[in-house]
């Protein structure tokens, strides 16, 4: 494994000489734009392997994305290679329909310090509520960036993050139905976590677990999502979806196009880069919410 292969494959050039946080910021966003939050190796026969050199050869040499993780595991190293003081985080998923956090672990996050700040870096969450930028660890502080405005509200050692909601413009002329889930408010809850450091082998069980169990969402929808310089692209089964963050004030646009299956192979390689190499099996279970938009 290569630090400059990693950088390369996220189109970095710029000076990483420095552990600073406007460094962070630089290759968190190429991260992010490059390699894309997806599962579908779970619905090609493909098996999830958690070790880095299987990551890495994944992501980096054959150029697809990967889930929380793989994707969040990848920038762990890469940021240690590079001198940063980070260490590895689990969350608790907020599950809309069930208005509640997932009571065991199912997310990976990455916390950084650097000059006594510490900073949620967390490149794998997927859709409209991935962070473009390291958020800083302080309880209820509004950060503002382009997909909307982040919070963190702790409480007794369990930090709960969140996102104020922007209202969703789409064209009439599109023949999909937009769902939004209804919830108190404009606060969408996206997942609570502790600053318990953990190790890569305390999420091997969770890995197992998910490529198998057949209630989980990544089971019952193949998804695809890349953060653009303007938006988001999202693949859910056979619905592509794109979203431009602040098309009108305080609005995003989503454009929401169904495709055949002739397309979906398309638009992976069109839009997020991705030539498998085993047969995609598109799944969307109806019944969910149809949209990488509001459900992950």
């Amino acid at each position: 494994m290569n630090i400059q292969e990693y950088l390369a494959r996220i189109s970095y050039n710029e000076s990483h000489q420095d552990a600073d946080l406007q460094t962070l910021t630089v290759i968190f966003q190429h991260h992010i734009q490059a390699i894309p939050f997806e599962n579908l190796s779970m619905h090609c026969g493909e098996t999830i392997e958690l070790d880095l050199q299987s990551i890495y050869n994944k992501i980096v040499r054959k150029k697809r994305g990967g889930w929380c993780l793989e994707s969040n595991y990848l920038l762990f190293w890469a940021l240690q290679e590079l001198g940063y003081d980070i260490c590895i985080l689990g969350g608790n998923s907020y599950e809309p329909a069930m208005k509640t956090y997932t009571s065991e672990i199912n997310h990976i996050l990455l916390k950084v310090v650097i000059k006594g700040n510490s900073y949620i870096v967390d490149a794998a969450f997927g859709g409209a509520y991935q962070a473009w930028q390291p958020l800083m660890l302080i309880s209820g502080k509004d950060q503002a960036q382009i997909p909307g405005v982040f919070r963190f509200m702790e409480d007794n050692g369990t930090w709960y993050f969140e996102k104020v909601k922007r209202k969703h413009y789409i064209p009439e002329q599109q023949s999909v139905p937009f769902t939004d889930t209804p919830e108190l408010g404009n606060i969408r809850k996206i997942y609570t976590f502790t600053l318990t450091p953990r190790h890569i082998n305390d999420f091997q069980e969770l890995n197992a677990y998910l490529q198998v169990s057949p209630d989980n969402i990544l089971r019952k929808k193949s998804i695809c999502s890349l953060q653009t310089t303007e938006g988001l692209y999202a693949l859910v089964g056979w619905t592509f979806t794109e979203m431009k963050y602040n098309y009108m004030e305080d609005v995003d646009l989503v454009q929401i196009t169904t495709l055949t299956d002739e397309e979906v192979e398309k638009t992976l390689k069109d839009k997020f880069n991705i030539v498998l190499e085993n047969k995609l099996v598109p799944v969307n279970v109806r019944g969910l919410p149809p949209n990488l938009v509001d459900t992950i």
